[in-house]
């Protein structure tokens, strides 16, 4: 019979001879190398782009451009400085004429800045050009914060319909007296006086609210939004959607119950739902905070979808269609269609890659098959708005895909930054089908860690309590070495 302490001295041993071998290659000879990543370790922005994969899961963040890809010119004679436009050198201001007939004063400091705000990233003709990346998300975020404001002193969040039309026009007439193109502004950013009445959505008073909406977690998941993370790891977004289908919800129970004439649409009162939900947020936050919130939301929005429109590209699928080199014909008339894209509006750079894809795709349709943004040198700056003279524009400019604002200055006239590292190449899309690109980078997890083996041999702690000072000495006598 083989006695406690026998086992015990053998699992000592045991454990004495597995340290042995670890510790043993340490006094081989090692030199550091240092090593270069091939041209196939580096990511492409393909496939950066790619949907994560179902069921992983663990932190994953949206693709910041400039470090994730690599730019064709990594060292710019001269960096891309703001654009300063040079018309019109000062908004033209006057004092509005308002309808009196909106109980609201205007020249309150809160509301007032978020209209001097609208005022200027709507300003003039650059209106159209930044519609759908600063100057719609700014008009959208002053309407639904208007509606907070209007009801500030009251239970209810949303307007009845006679104010509606008379604010909604001083609205207008404000941002026109301060620069703004405000009579474009309801057809550019399809925003009409009815979006302040909550439509047709049950619910538009705060008690009602309160007692369908958990609000502690709809406040909790709003009141700071990371830019960051929230267009790939959305926290307010689902928050305000599941309080708009819940208030909605009561809506949809009148109609199975048959109390309510005719039907309706759900998707139209989920949307005006929303519309109440954003109202509530407003009055429940700080008119900058609450603006800073809608301008991120819409920023996810906007940099889900690629704004440009399309005609169909015959000529250049005829001339570049069994190209497999660089050719003048198919890059003449590559360069002429995307010279048309370019007089349309500034994009976002996460917007270029998604316009990029779209053509692509469209291209792969026609039959070609080769890459010819690659033979051609075809940027994603070459998709966003190109040689505005007028704006002081010459080589073409991509937005970052966060949230900014024009800025006017007495000395410089309207700026905003540009990209400075978009000339990095358009990714030619791997397949002529495409529903839909994620700029979210693919989740990652770690793995479990193994489960030692060590417990099924013998080594106890005896074992390796005796192997401490020795451990120790080897590594002391390794470091001399």
């Amino acid at each position: 019979m083989v006695s406690f302490q026998d086992a015990n001295y053998r699992g000592s041993w045991c454990c004495q001879l597995i340290l042995f071998f670890i510790w043993l290659p340490t006094f081989q000879d090692v030199t550091a190398r240092e090593t270069h990543a091939g041209p196939r370790q580096i990511s492409t922005l393909v496939e950066l782009a790619k949907e994560p994969i179902s069921g992983e899961s663990g932190l994953f963040e949206p693709i910041e451009i400039s470090p994730a890809v690599l730019p064709k010119y990594p060292y710019p004679t001269e960096p891309l400085s703001p654009m300063y436009t040079s018309f019109p050198s000062s908004p033209n201001r006057y004092l509005p004429v308002l309808t009196g007939k909106c109980p609201v004063n205007f020249s309150v400091s809160d509301i007032s800045n978020i209209i001097d705000k609208t005022a200027s990233d709507c300003t003039g003709a650059l209106a159209a050009l930044v519609g759908n990346v600063i100057c719609c998300p700014q008009f959208s975020s002053l309407i639904h914060i208007f509606q907070g404001f209007f009801n500030i002193k009251s239970d209810k969040l949303v307007l009845p319909t006679a104010a509606s039309d008379h604010c909604f026009t001083d609205i207008i007439n404000i941002l026109s007296s301060k620069g703004s193109n405000g009579t474009m502004l309801p057809t550019l950013c399809s925003i009409k006086p009815s979006n302040l009445t909550g439509g047709s959505c049950p619910v538009k008073d705060v008690s009602t609210f309160e007692k369908t909406v958990n609000t502690s977690k709809l406040l909790e998941a709003c009141s700071t939004v990371d830019p960051l993370k929230e267009c790939c790891r959305p926290v307010c977004q689902p928050a305000i959607m599941d309080a708009a289908l819940q208030i909605s919800g009561r809506q949809m129970m009148l109609n199975d119950n048959g109390n309510v004439a005719g039907e309706m649409n759900h998707t139209d009162y989920l949307n005006d739902c929303k519309g109440v939900v954003y109202s509530y947020l407003s009055k429940k936050l700080s008119l900058e905070a609450a603006n800073t919130t809608f301008r991120i939301l819409s920023a996810c929005k906007v940099n889900k979808a690629c704004p440009l429109n399309f005609k169909e590209p015959s000529e250049v699928m005829n001339a570049c269609r069994n190209v497999a080199a660089p050719s003048p014909s198919c890059c003449s008339s590559l360069n002429t269609y995307i010279a048309g894209i370019q007089q349309q509006m500034l994009i976002t750079n996460k917007q270029a890659i998604i316009c990029a894809t779209l053509f692509g795709s469209m291209l792969r349709r026609g039959g070609i098959m080769t890459n010819v943004y690659q033979l051609c040198d075809v940027d994603l700056k070459d998709f966003s708005l190109q040689k505005a003279a007028a704006f002081g524009l010459q080589q073409g400019c991509l937005l970052g895909s966060l949230p900014q604002d024009v800025i006017f200055d007495n000395s410089s006239g309207f700026s905003f930054t540009c990209d400075l590292s978009d000339n990095v190449a358009a990714p030619w899309p791997s397949s002529s089908s495409i529903t839909s690109v994620s700029l979210c980078a693919p989740e990652m997890s770690l793995p479990a860690l193994p489960t030692s083996a060590l417990k099924n041999i013998g080594c106890n702690s005896g074992g390796v309590g005796f192997l401490v000072p020795i451990f120790s000495f080897l590594i002391f006598s390794t470091l001399l070495y």
